[in-house]
């Protein structure tokens, strides 16, 4: 198919023929297939696709990746930066202000040609399988936007799924090698999160339905392993998506406990906009009441800035009293280096 066509891929679905575009979540409750983006600071957009079919029925060994060297990116902090702001959150929770903050920054590198995001997701495929892999392109022509939107994601977490009137998000808290490298900070750290999901799912789930089925499984993931936990609810037929997004963003996994203390905490440390990282990234069909959305994490994104093109991918590390600057900064670096690795590979 053609390179500048809108497309989208979500797991084994592949969404052609774009046909509305929209900045208000209450037309998800409509009709059709919706592929979502809502950025961490809360800018919804979802793009309406006519044909929705499974990725078998296309090739796309002809789309390239960005071939980005690695010495290329250029960070939002330095190290020495990242590891004052660990100290500064250790601080905020000493003084009862936040118990626990995401610390994230942004990696950004310029490109002379436009973002294939097809083409990074067919290496990623390969080279960093995820649960949540997905790619977005739509074409400024074909949507009336002022720029086009190309984002690819190779996020192992789970905002949140919908099936019927059953919500689960799948919090992950807990990043190391392996295993035996977990340490018990950890394993607190992702039960205060799932605390968190609770209380925002309960915000609209029916009274009584909130239960959490798994905690602290351990899931592995290319060159890293994770914890995770499931929680979910029940809602209301009378619960809208705008109801659903108010309660639920953003992404508490990504944000901190209390969560309005730890986005006070993010907005004072943090030096650039995440925008669509960490924010939601999946599909709602609004015809089956079914949906997929992705934490907007491992994911690159496409600016154009003062008519220069540039890649973005943003990476973090989870702060709390026991955090260690020099460990947490390993951790994002962690994070980061398989993608970096995938997005400077030579085409296939």
């Amino acid at each position: 198919m053609e390179h500048n066509r809108s497309i989208a891929i979500f797991g084994d679905l592949v969404a052609t023929d774009l046909v509305a575009v929209s900045i208000d979540p209450k037309d998800l409750d409509d009709k059709g297939w919706w592929a979502v983006t809502q950025t961490f600071e809360g800018d919804f957009q979802a793009f309406k696709f006519a044909s929705v079919t499974k990725i078998s029925n296309f090739d796309f060994k002809d789309r390239l990746g960005p071939n980005i060297e690695i010495t290329a990116w250029r960070s939002s902090m330095t190290q020495d930066q990242y590891q004052d702001a660990v100290s500064s959150v250790r601080a905020d929770v000493e003084r009862g202000w936040v118990y626990q903050a995401n610390l994230c920054y942004i990696l950004s590198a310029k490109i002379d040609k436009p973002f294939d995001p097809i083409g990074l997701w067919r290496l990623l495929l390969k080279h960093n399988p995820a649960p949540y892999l997905s790619a977005l392109f739509v074409n400024k022509a074909e949507s009336g936007l002022a720029q086009d939107v190309a984002i690819t994601s190779a996020s192992p977490e789970l905002f949140l799924s919908r099936s019927g009137d059953t919500i689960m998000s799948s919090p992950i808290k807990g990043t190391a090698t392996s295993a035996d490298q977990l340490l018990e900070k950890d394993r607190a750290e992702n039960v205060m999160i799932v605390d968190l999901i609770r209380n925002d799912l309960a915000k609209i789930a029916v009274p009584g339905t909130v239960e959490v089925p798994d905690l602290l499984r351990l899931e592995k993931h290319p060159s890293l392993v994770h914890l995770v936990s499931d929680v979910k609810g029940k809602v209301s037929k009378e619960t809208s998506w705008r109801d659903i997004f108010a309660a639920m963003s953003p992404p508490g996994s990504v944000s901190g406990a209390p969560k309005s203390s730890a986005l006070e905490v993010i907005r004072r440390l943090e030096t650039a906009k995440r925008e669509i990282y960490c924010g939601a990234f999946g599909f709602v069909n609004a015809d089956t009441k079914e949906a997929n959305l992705a934490v907007g994490i491992r994911t690159f994104w496409q600016t154009n800035k003062a008519e220069q093109l540039q890649l973005n991918f943003g990476t973090g590390a989870g702060i709390t009293w026991g955090s260690d600057p020099k460990g947490e900064w390993a951790e994002t670096k962690l994070k980061a280096n398989n993608l970096l690795r995938v997005a400077a590979m030579k085409n296939e």
